[in-house]
């Protein structure tokens, strides 16, 4: 039967968000050099949850040393490693090499200096609510359900819960105060799920800022 979700977080949780962060990055991890992924998980987790590396750092180490066994795998009650590229052999002593630079981590204070999202994990990861809205409301279909880019917005806004919508206008700010040139922001509204462009003649950080304004006007304005 299919592992509880309680007993999922327990065994499994923080390795599951480590593994998200390789999603479409190279496990390149050497003992002497973090990869891009790892540096993404890192960064964002030690400016948002340091707390949890250290869960993540056990529960590497213990699959890495213990691979579920034949019993479970047979139960359907394991956490399947996502395909990385590495042949399955490799796989134990590679998560004990990420457990290695987390405790390293750990114990150094070594703390990766804030900087733009380097990877799509990381993106979506420090940018939720903005995802959600540039992903669902700003797709191809647009054209067909809203008469333009400001009454998806506004639908954004009636459907959502008001501290979200407040969530949203700080990310934006945020994603604003990044030291990104218009073709980065490009790449980062596509990154979060954003099909078209801004409309005429906005440009991206220009148009999120009108979005941040818009969201922020009391409601009925």
């Amino acid at each position: 039967m299919p592992m509880k979700p309680l007993d999922h977080d327990r065994r499994y949780g923080e390795l599951d968000q480590v593994m998200r962060a390789y999603l479409g990055q190279a496990a390149d991890d050497t003992p002497e050099r973090r990869s891009t992924a790892l540096d993404a998980y890192l960064r964002h987790t030690w400016h948002t949850r340091p707390w949890a590396i250290a869960e993540a750092e056990r529960q590497l180490r213990e699959y890495g040393r213990n691979p579920p066994g034949r019993l479970r795998i047979n139960l359907g009650e394991f956490y399947s490693v996502p395909d990385t590229g590495l042949p399955e052999s490799a796989i134990g002593d590679w998560l004990l090499v990420l457990a290695d630079h987390l405790k390293q981590s750990i114990e150094s204070g070594d703390v990766p200096a804030p900087a733009s999202p380097q990877t799509h994990w990381e993106w979506h990861a420090r940018f939720p609510e903005t995802a959600q809205l540039l992903g669902g409301w700003f797709s191809q279909d647009i054209v067909d359900e809203f008469a333009d880019h400001e009454a998806a917005v506004r639908d954004y806004a009636e459907g959502t819960d008001p501290q979200l919508v407040a969530r949203l206008v700080g990310e934006l700010h945020e994603l604003i105060a990044l030291p990104l040139d218009e073709p980065d922001y490009a790449l980062a509204a596509a990154e979060l799920g954003m099909e078209v462009g801004p409309p005429e003649p906005f440009s991206y950080v220009v148009w999120f800022r009108a979005v941040a304004e818009q969201l922020a006007a009391p409601r009925g304005e």
